[in-house]
């Protein structure tokens, strides 16, 4: 399935909505952005089951905000509502593939568990799109 473009009206619904959900925060004025965009949307049509946005930072500032993006392009991954990882940097294919055998092997009676366990920790897309990051 092709990539999908994220908006602030959009964001959240998508996140929930999906069991997975990877997420290109970019800008067309970035050299490794426009890098990565290919290797990205290639990706996305080898997983049809995942849902693969793009967040252009120019066009959509607040949602960059409140990721608290600092450096793009970045990668953030959901897993059913849930971010579970989240890096600056263009990925090498053979990365990007790495981080999608991740989230897909990823325990989620357990991750949930621990997001239950720790006080005030946010972990729904709705409340902070920077909740829960792994590696």
């Amino acid at each position: 399935m092709p990539t999908q473009a994220l908006t602030t009206t959009s964001f959240e619904q998508t996140v929930l909505d999906n069991d997975i959900v990877l997420v290109d925060l970019w800008a067309s004025w970035c050299g490794p952005c426009r890098t990565f965009g290919p290797i990205f949307e290639k990706a996305s049509m080898t997983h049809p089951d995942i849902v693969f946005g793009k967040v252009d930072t120019q066009d959509e500032p607040s949602l960059a905000a409140a990721a608290r993006i600092t450096s793009i392009p970045t990668l953030m991954a959901f897993r059913e509502g849930i971010l579970v990882f989240s890096q600056p940097g263009a990925l090498p294919a053979a990365s990007l593939e790495q981080v999608i055998a991740g989230v897909r092997a990823l325990e989620m009676d357990d991750l949930r568990a621990q997001a239950s366990e720790s006080p005030g920790a946010k972990s729904k897309a709705g409340d902070s799109p920077t909740a829960r990051t792994t590696s």
